[in-house]
């Protein structure tokens, strides 16, 4: 069954997010991920959220954990923190 990340968020350090950016897409290269969504343009229709959304699609739960409890990953992923405020949930599909 699929599962997907979704990342949304608020940027408050463009510069810096655009650095986790090039180097979470180097991580990706490693596994088997299709990004479906990454945006800075999101357009809110209810509630409060922020104009950063990311998608990705991986074919297991486990291929999502393995690639974010990658040794690669994690060395990246405090730009993400440290350049945005928001969240992330891992969800599975139908199926």
């Amino acid at each position: 069954m699929p599962t997907y990340l979704i990342v949304n968020a608020t940027i408050t350090d463009l510069a810096l997010l655009e650095e986790y950016g090039a180097g979470a897409r180097a991580t990706l290269a490693e596994h088997d991920v299709t990004p479906l969504v990454v945006t800075n343009e999101a357009t809110v229709l209810e509630g409060e959220a922020g104009e950063r959304v990311v998608v990705l699609q991986f074919p297991t739960r486990e291929a999502l954990t393995a690639w974010y409890e990658s040794d690669a990953y994690q060395a990246v992923i405090g730009k993400r923190f440290a350049s945005t405020k928001g969240f992330a949930v891992v969800v599975d599909g139908l199926g």
